[in-house]
């Protein structure tokens, strides 16, 4: 005979008053009434942005647009005039039809912590997309939604986290003191970087840039590795960590992809979301690296984003709030409060026609702590890395380099850029030694110095190697 079972209680003192406390707020929770929450309906499509009547919710809510059958589109809440309300999707839209139903994303419920005194359980007002973000994802390539894109199984040991965090104070931020290896010789010698900058890397298309990234990814002294692939070539995210990662470079990173035919708004979250991670394991006390390709495409999703709401277009079609996104985003990097780890980061930035004056390129150069340029021309003569060190840059090398170094590489940009200079002047056959003693021993000092710049992208180059052997070049 079956009897009906009684609810379960706990023996006295079975439990700690802490435990008990809390047991009995749950009793209260799910006997409480359930809140009804407002749904919105759909009455328009435009291009990208989808029009919600009915429902009222903040800028960066998450909501779902339900439509017939298993018709169902993620979308964020961008803007909104007057009673309607703007949805930027996630995905395809396809399948969704007017009047389908807007269903705000249910707010997580607060439980009152243990030792707090008693109170009601209570819904958050956060309605922000949260995504999985701990250690469980090291090793492994994701997507802009935290779902596993290597075909490995479900991740584990992750916890879903807010993708935006409070800013940190900036007089809280440790400075720049500490230089860090890339491995790669040239950065290393001429433009060295300190634990906790950001810095840019300028180039054109197929002049070395995905390579030069693999090459910091495998090399960098840093615990943990973040590379977010932004709006590139689908076919480039498997030859990026397969042929240049590499399974090294791999256990140790996190990689986040949104290919280029992936919608705006997810383009975008790639971003936030690579940052995201970022932060989580700096906060742990880490070294993290952030390899960002490309801070262009993520501008490029803000402005796709920004002209179908109706935001008017200004320098080159990019309208105000893409300069107002790229400072938001770049600034959550660095380095932590007191010393509890640093995340230095490297953003790729596309030149369009080479153009260095491009206005994302110029906005970049403007927020970063440096700029790295990767020369075309260089690239077609065969000198990899292709880095132009003539006009690249490192804003903290002073902070970070000794006066000996420092010595060193500004004798040999004398020396290369004299070199430049006279470069059509070898070329023709005009020029003649004795005549300039500073230009001969430039000459005489050619395949030093391009030996020092060029380097095979299986080679690492330890930071105390490069400074000697440019100290040695530079007669220093």
């Amino acid at each position: 005979m079956n009897l009906p079972r009684e609810p379960w209680q706990p023996s006295e003192g079975a439990l700690p008053p802490d435990w008990s406390r809390y047991i009995d707020d749950l009793r209260q929770h799910a006997a409480g009434p359930v809140p009804l929450e407002a749904q919105g309906k759909l009455v328009r499509v435009a291009g990208l942005v989808l029009e919600a009547a009915g429902i009222r919710m903040p800028v960066g809510s998450v909501c779902e647009v339900q439509g017939e059958g298993n018709a169902t589109v993620q979308a964020e809440v961008v803007g909104f005039a007057g009673d309607r309300a703007f949805l930027m999707p996630t995905g395809e839209v396809h399948g969704l039809a007017s009047g389908a139903r807007v269903v705000p994303r249910r707010a997580p419920i607060l439980a009152p912590s243990l030792g707090a005194p008693s109170h009601p359980w209570r819904r958050s007002e956060d309605r922000t997309r949260h995504l999985p973000i701990g250690v469980g994802l090291l090793g492994r390539v994701i997507d802009p939604n935290g779902h596993p894109m290597d075909r490995l199984g479900p991740v584990h040991a992750v916890r879903n986290e807010p993708l935006v965090r409070r800013p940190i104070n900036a007089m809280d931020r440790d400075p720049v003191r500490e230089p860090l290896d890339t491995g790669v010789r040239a950065i290393n010698a001429m433009l060295t970087v300190g634990r906790g900058q950001r810095i840019g890397l300028f180039a054109g298309s197929g002049v070395g840039k995905s390579v030069l990234l693999g090459m910091m990814a495998k090399y960098t002294a840093a615990d943990v590795i973040v590379v977010g692939l932004i709006g590139e070539r689908g076919r480039e995210v498997k030859e990026f960590i397969e042929d240049i990662l590499g399974e090294e470079g791999l256990a140790r990173s996190v990689v986040v992809a949104a290919p280029a035919d992936a919608p705006p708004l997810t383009r975008m979250q790639g971003a936030t979301y690579a940052t995201a991670i970022a932060e989580h394991f700096r906060d742990r006390g880490q070294h993290v690296l952030l390899l960002m390709d490309s801070l262009t495409r993520y501008a490029m999703a803000q402005r796709e984003i920004a002209l179908a709401i109706g935001e008017p277009p200004a320098t080159k079609g990019y309208p105000p709030s893409c300069f107002a996104k790229l400072p938001q985003l770049v600034e959550r990097s660095g380095n932590g409060l007191n010393g509890c780890g640093s995340i230095t980061a490297f953003y790729t930035v596309l030149s369009e026609g080479d153009d260095q004056q491009d206005p994302i390129a110029d906005a970049a150069r403007a927020i970063l702590d440096g700029h790295i340029v990767l020369s075309r021309e260089l690239a077609e003569a065969g000198h990899y890395p292709a880095i132009d060190i003539e006009r690249s840059a490192s804003r903290v090398m002073h902070n970070v380099a000794p006066k000996a170094h420092l010595d060193a590489a500004r004798r040999f940009r004398q020396l290369w850029s004299r070199l430049s200079k006279a470069k059509d002047l070898i070329a023709l056959g005009a020029y003649a030694p004795g005549h300039d003693a500073e230009l001969d021993l430039a000459v005489r000092s050619a395949d030093a110095m391009r030996a020092l710049l060029q380097q095979d992208m299986h080679d690492a180059s330890p930071l105390a190697a490069s400074v000697a052997q440019l100290r040695q070049t530079a007669g220093a």
